[in-house]
């Protein structure tokens, strides 16, 4: 418990919103869902930039390490 404590610590705000963003275009949800509803920017191309910056081994980790 403790540890699962001290990792949430390290986990921002920011970090959950991108996970979310990158689980949902990930698990086949349109990206223009994911642009506009999860991450609420008024522009696609922001969003595409985002989401080419995760690598794929990257989202594992954060999926492992939120369901695990």
């Amino acid at each position: 418990m403790i540890s699962f404590i001290a990792t949430l610590e390290k986990v921002k705000a920011h970090d959950l919103r991108r996970h979310a963003a990158t689980y949902a275009s990930r698990s086949g949800v349109p990206i223009e869902i994911v642009s506009k509803v999860i991450l609420q920017h008024t522009n696609l191309p922001t969003t595409q930039i985002y989401l080419g910056k995760v690598p794929d081994t990257e989202s594992m980790r954060w999926i492992e390490n939120l369901y695990a």
